[in-house]
């Protein structure tokens, strides 16, 4: 089996950019008008041989807030077997320009949230391509299209963004079989963000035997959440506070009974830190896919098979309670029992443990911050299926550290933090048990000093790492492990037109994924807006065993 490799590909690989070769010539002494495309070092999402259809979904340009609304059409030529739907994005933007968010929409369901790259004088172009195959019986049918990346267009911000989107549809042929899919995709009726809180109502099929919740969840909007990460208690002087300082975590509840727990990824758009230099040709991780958190809710099934509208909510747990700063788009995938109109069942537990969210302050000429959180929960159900009974168990575990030190006026503001999510479902019916495990770990270790003539560097390091294995009758059946890696060392001096800028800057991900049949390392360097390097290992030189070690260098 490799379905759990398929989904964590198309997860993790949702976004690939297109790249030259690396220059040949030295890299210039300094960035100067123009620098290369946007890349990224992940992988092209694998596509079969098969017939294929392509769908605009968009073609147009934002200058404000105005979303672009349209309609989609399923290919006729295509059908609707297929083994693989692929999203590309293409994108361009010249002048001056802040990064910004977007999202596309079909039918209602999220199918795509993005950040956008800010331009050279010259212009830039950058692609992003995401497997939406899990969105396949949405695109069944005739659906209204809408997309949106606020933007502003004036004589000081010059950078009109144009996008065009479409979708590719590679056709079930022969021994090339139609993917496994939800039957269906839900949003939430009457969703609305509240005091912080989105929250909507689901009517699920009365047949379902599995439900999981996907969250888009980004703290964003401008303010102090979308650097959540470096907030500290009111009782610290810093310049970004939240009541009890750093720690968050994305919460699902059913009816008002806690259902999911996670964390979010401190994804960093492409102006952060203060440094758009670091950005420039490679972002950081996930910034231009942003990939939801998934909850498997399939404990709580019993409850919402009945017929009736169940109240679904996602809030953030550490944000100030009425504070906006968070967007949590929620979308809920179904599997129905193919072999029974109803499946009934019940809960039998959702017991949370006591949650931690500590801080200890420093105060002296440098500040410092020690902050952590711990939280778990396990949910079990069970449904009674065509198949028999069948009981799931979802346990998680969260944990995350913070070590924050600063100076008086903030010219010196440095970050090491770590995050841990874990996760186990775990379910038992007539046939053999199945496990599926998920260990996650999210990295940052960065820091901003502000030096002798205004002069600004920035040094970052994160970490995107994901080890994942599913175990029947104890038998383990498929693994994967994702390792991506950014590191990023920038300089510029501040507050002066362009050309005295001198800006400096090298930057390098490497970006490895491994599983059963497959086997992907290839790493990117840059400097001063320069390709430097572009490499990817054969096969036969890269450790892409279960046991391989993550980058450490």
């Amino acid at each position: 089996m490799r379905r759990l490799l398929v989904a964590l590909c198309a997860a993790v690989t949702g976004l690939v950019l297109g790249v030259g070769p690396a220059a040949a010539a030295a890299p210039p002494g300094e960035f100067g008008t123009h620098w290369h495309d946007p890349v990224t070092a992940g992988p092209p999402v694998s596509v079969p041989d098969t017939p294929s259809c392509q769908v605009t979904l968009a073609d147009t340009e934002f200058r404000d807030y105005t979303p672009y609304k349209g309609t989609y059409t399923p290919p006729a030529k295509c059908g609707h077997r297929w083994n693989k739907v692929v999203l590309r994005l293409e994108g361009a933007v010249a002048g001056r320009q802040f990064d910004r968010l977007g999202y596309l929409h079909i039918g209602g369901v999220e199918v795509l949230r993005t950040s956008t790259p800010e331009p050279s004088p010259q212009g830039i172009t950058w692609k992003v391509e995401k497997d939406v195959t899990r969105y396949a019986s949405v695109l069944r049918a005739r659906q209204p299209v809408e997309m949106l990346i606020g933007n502003t267009v004036d004589s000081t911000y010059t950078g009109a963004i144009k996008v065009k989107a479409t979708l590719t549809f590679y056709t079930a042929r022969g021994p090339v079989k139609e993917a496994a899919t939800p039957d269906k995709v839900l949003t939430l009726d009457g969703a609305r963000t509240e005091g912080g809180v989105y929250a909507g109502r689901l009517t699920a099929p009365r047949n379902s035997e599995r439900i999981v919740a996907e969250v888009y969840a980004t703290g964003s909007g401008g303010g102090c959440e979308e650097f959540w990460y470096l907030t500290v208690p009111d009782t610290a002087p810093y310049s970004c506070k939240a009541r009890n300082g750093p720690y968050r975590e994305v919460q699902v509840t059913v009816d008002g009974k806690l259902a999911g727990i996670a964390a979010p990824y401190p994804t960093v758009w492409t102006g952060g830190w203060s440094n758009p230099f670091l950005w420039y040709v490679i972002p950081g991780p996930r910034a231009f896919d942003v990939r939801p958190v998934e909850y498997d809710l399939t404990p709580f099934a019993g409850l919402l098979n009945d017929g009736r509208p169940h109240r679904v909510a996602v809030s953030v747990a550490g944000l100030p309670a009425g504070q906006e700063g968070w967007s949590t788009p929620t979308n809920i995938l179904v599997w129905q029992d193919a072999k029974a109109a109803r499946v009934t069942g019940g809960l039998l537990t959702s017991r949370a443990g006591e949650p931690v969210d500590r801080t200890r302050y420093e105060p002296g000429d440098e500040r410092r911050l020690t902050a952590e959180g711990r939280h778990s929960l396990t949910t079990a159900g069970y449904l009674d299926t065509s198949h028999g009974r069948v009981t799931t168990t979802v346990s998680r575990s969260l944990a995350a550290d913070f070590a924050h030190r600063w100076n008086a006026d903030e010219s010196t503001d440095a970050l090491q933090a770590r995050w841990y999510d874990d996760e186990t479902v775990a379910a038992h019916g007539r046939g053999p048990a199945t496990l599926a495990r998920a260990h996650r770990v999210y990295t940052m270790d960065g820091a901003t000093v502000v030096g002798a003539g205004n002069r600004l560097r920035t040094t970052m390091t994160m970490g995107d790492r994901a080890d994942t294995a599913t175990l029947q009758a104890g038998r383990r059946i498929d693994w994967a492990r994702l390792d991506d890696t950014y590191r990023g060392d920038a300089a510029y001096n501040q507050n002066v037109p362009r050309e005295e800028r001198h800006a400096t800057g090298t930057s390098r991900e490497r970006y490895r994924l491994a599983g059963p049949g497959v086997c992907y390392d290839r790493t990117l360097a840059t400097a001063q807006g320069e390709l430097t390097e572009d490499r990817t290992l054969p096969s036969a030189g890269v450790r892409c065993g279960p046991r391989a070690q993550p980058d450490t260098r």
